[in-house]
């Protein structure tokens, strides 16, 4: 088995993503073939990793995913010298009730699998407290092994000593010391990091952030403090929407979790994108036309100036299934009213409109009964999947397609919704991203 780490923190906020690009990096540049996973359901970070490792990156999610599944996934790793995963805020931060196989949190990863943990503090604003904070992290769950910390925004010696001090008294291995270096921060916008297509000067970015990891941390202790344990990676299966998926792929609809397109591909079927944003029409030739999240609000006179796609869509929707998730479900819409107030005509496949101009957060995951089919799952399938947009629905005359509840079971009113073509192709469309059919 491939040993590996889990790069996990207190918080958010702390620096993690900026310390796996600076190690996969670094790592890549030693020679080495680093496998990158994420742990939770996050679309941005992944490609970041890619970027950096020079391998796709995939998606670990205990509550969404089974056990199986998740085991199946390590199969990304063949070939590999080693396996960093990503953790998601917090640790021990996941839901309250288990999903699957756990409840969310990167300590689920790290128990399954058997990685060692490497937390990176931010010691800004404290000193001998950071070794509290980790040795508390180190004893408070059986089974989570934290390897060592990485500090991060270290301001002075003096500042470094004091937290060297408190780390040596409390038995944790210090890793390594990053200085302050607003440099290499990551720009944000309102869902996460920016994307990794839109860093202009990525590649120099990660090239600072694997200097940075060099000339700071132990990078040999840090290999020799990878592990793993016996667990089984057949290849996890994952049924396609269709044999050839036209697939909407550029900067409005990007956001599609890795291990599907992966999984697709394993499956036999054939992707094909095409771009909205470049007025492209999905291929005809294609069985089914899958419209992933995005950032559609920042593209939405584009989208209504594009004649040729949504004549091409709405074409192929009278025949043929199309279906959207969070931005291509409001792209099917009739309408999509930006954050000015201004109101974009959309492809009209739903009768939904959708709106920015008064923002309220729906953040969380999602578990659904279908209704209606969608492309690859039957009427009645139960799926997990997560949602996380700002807009808010102004009307939606169409029929539900399921049933949502949130991670307690709650029931969420953003049910989805499904309208028939009159040349018999099925329109289906929610907002929440799919992670994996459940049980």
């Amino acid at each position: 088995m491939i040993p590996g780490l889990v790069i996990s923190a207190p918080a958010s906020g702390t620096g993690k993503t900026t310390v796996m690009l600076g190690l996969l990096a670094a790592l890549r540049d030693r020679g080495l073939m680093v496998q990158p996973f994420k742990n939770g359901p996050d679309y941005i970070d992944p490609a970041f990793h890619q970027a950096a490792s020079g391998r796709a990156s995939f998606n670990l999610d205990s509550w969404a995913m089974a056990g199986t599944m998740l085991d199946g996934l390590l199969g990304a790793a063949e070939g590999a010298d080693l396996i960093l995963a990503e953790g998601s805020m917090g640790l021990f931060d996941g839901v309250a009730l288990p999903g699957a196989s756990g409840n969310g949190a990167t300590a689920d990863l790290s128990v399954r699998m058997g990685w060692p943990v490497v937390l990176v503090i931010d010691a800004s604003g404290q000193a001998q407290t950071a070794a509290a904070v980790a040795l508390g992290l180190a004893r408070f769950r059986p089974g989570v092994r934290v390897a060592g910390v990485i500090l991060n925004r270290i301001a002075s010696p003096r500042h470094e000593a004091l937290v060297r001090k408190g780390m040596e008294e409390a038995g944790i291995t210090l890793l390594g010391v990053l200085p302050k270096r607003a440099a290499i921060a990551m720009p944000e916008r309102h869902l996460g990091l920016v994307q990794a297509g839109e860093q202009p000067a990525l590649q120099a970015l990660i090239a600072e952030a694997a200097g940075l990891m060099r000339e700071c941390v132990d990078l040999d202790a840090l290999l020799a403090a990878a592990a793993t344990c016996a667990t089984p990676s057949t290849e996890a299966r994952i049924t396609p929407p269709g044999q050839r998926i036209a697939l909407a792929r550029d900067a409005a609809f990007s956001f599609v979790y890795p291990h599907l397109l992966h999984g697709w591909r394993a499956a036999g079927a054939e992707v094909l994108p095409f771009s909205p944003l470049a007025d492209q029409a999905p291929e005809h030739t294609a069985d089914v036309c899958w419209l992933p999240g995005g950032y559609p609000e920042l593209h939405a006179g584009a989208l209504a100036a594009a004649a040729r796609f949504r004549a091409g869509l709405r074409g192929f929707a009278e025949t043929k299934p199309v279906h959207g998730e969070c931005g291509g479900y409001m792209a099917m819409g009739a309408g999509l009213v930006d954050k000015a107030g201004t109101r974009h005509e959309m492809a009209g496949l739903l009768g939904l409109v959708t709106s920015y101009a008064s923002r309220k957060m729906h953040l969380g995951y999602r578990m659904a009964r279908l209704a209606e089919a969608i492309p690859g799952h039957a009427a009645g399938a139960r799926l997990a999947g997560h949602e996380f947009h700002y807009s808010t629905i102004v009307t939606q005359p169409d029929a539900t397609l399921a049933d949502v509840t949130d991670a307690t079971g709650a029931p969420v009113s953003e049910t989805g919704s499904y309208r028939r073509q009159t040349g018999g192709g099925l329109s289906t469309g929610t907002y929440f991203h799919l992670i994996a059919g459940a049980t």
